[in-house]
């Protein structure tokens, strides 16, 4: 069965270095549209079984932010 998770993102400390997008093996992580109170667009997660697949906690992206503001969680099935 694969796993499911879920990232909780503090889009307040994200600077947008988007390297988080590119670990991501399901590519659901993306830029967000809003800003955050900086001006900076951080990032957002993609909801689940969208179009670039589900998170499988795989924590690559928790892995990678060099600030980090992303919390991965798995999901219990």
């Amino acid at each position: 069965m694969t796993r499911k998770g879920r990232v909780v993102i503090d889009r307040e400390m994200c600077k947008g270095c988007y390297l988080c997008t590119r670990a991501c093996p399901m590519k659901v992580m993306v830029r967000d549209t809003a800003a955050n109170s900086t001006g900076t667009y951080p990032v957002k997660q993609l909801a689940q079984n969208a179009s670039g697949g589900s998170c499988i906690a795989c924590a690559n992206c928790y892995e990678v932010c060099p600030d980090v503001c992303l919390e991965v969680y798995e999901l219990q099935q």
